[in-house]
């Protein structure tokens, strides 16, 4: 009798072995080949009473994180560019990882991005930082001016919409493999700051109204309830999608691409677009 209950325990934890066995080989079958899927356009409304009223209305779209040569190819960055097109924006803003430094960038890629990026259309301008990864390939300013982008380099401009009075646009490179100069500016004009890593929010000298950035990836794996498993640094304080920061909001774009690991989960690839509404 004794012996016959040792085989019933033993055929079930033999049941129970293969259960889990199976579940984790289709656990890493979704966040390999299915979580990394599609692109999603995440939407936000920012009322501000900060901004001229001939802004009312206007459109960002912000996109990071591509990693090019990982899960996104050229078929995969075309697709982005139409549904951002097809969004009509006023402005597109990227905040860097163009490249993958695991990947080394033939000039087939660069042609292949190039292609891409250049099709996208802004009514007001295209503007891109650098970021960590874009240090592991040459030439990334001069791929990304090729591509129709202003790149901002501890720099800014003063953009007009349907008015006399601007904003102000400003982008800082990577701070973990650069040195930003980051300022501060005596014009009190609604500023859009666009940074890499988004723990250098708290580096910045501007009084940024509205920050934008990438690098989490939101951790690229988040489980319900928890969110996100790991982050990288600079973006150990900061990773989720959106935190009020004193009296500034930060925006994370979760990106297009992948590091490290081709996988994602409860997490698909994305990019933002953001709506203004002059309160």
């Amino acid at each position: 009798m004794g012996e016959e209950k040792k085989k019933k325990r033993h055929s079930k934890l033999k049941k129970f072995l293969i259960m889990m066995v199976v579940v984790g080989i289709l656990f890493g079958c979704y966040i390999r080949f299915i979580g990394i899927l599609g692109i999603v356009v995440k939407e936000y409304a920012i009322h501000t009473d900060k901004l001229p009223s001939s802004f009312d209305g206007m459109k960002i779209v912000h996109f990071s994180d591509i990693h090019y040569g990982t899960i996104v190819d050229s078929k995969k960055l075309e697709e982005m560019v139409k549904m951002i097109n097809d969004l009509r924006p006023d402005i597109v803003v990227f905040t860097g990882d163009l490249y993958d430094e695991s990947i080394e960038l033939s000039d087939k890629y660069k042609e292949e991005i190039k292609d891409n990026l250049s099709k996208i259309e802004a009514l007001l301008g295209k503007y891109a930082v650098s970021g960590n990864h874009d240090y592991s390939n040459e030439g990334y300013s001069k791929l990304i001016k090729e591509s129709g982008f202003t790149y901002l380099d501890s720099e800014s401009e003063l953009l007009y919409y349907n008015g006399d009075t601007p904003i102000r646009i400003e982008g800082y490179p990577s701070y973990l493999k650069d040195k930003p100069d980051y300022k501060s500016y005596e014009e009190d004009y609604y500023t859009i700051s666009l940074i890499h890593e988004p723990d250098g929010i708290d580096k910045l000298k501007s009084n940024s109204d509205l920050v934008l950035a990438g690098h989490s990836h939101g951790g690229q794996v988040r489980l319900p309830f928890i969110g996100a498993i790991y982050t990288p640094v600079g973006s150990k304080k900061y990773y989720d999608e959106y935190y009020k920061v004193n009296d500034t909001d930060l925006y994370i774009s979760y990106g297009i691409g992948t590091s490290l690991l081709k996988i994602r989960y409860f997490n698909h690839p994305s990019f933002n677009l953001y709506r203004f509404f002059v309160d």
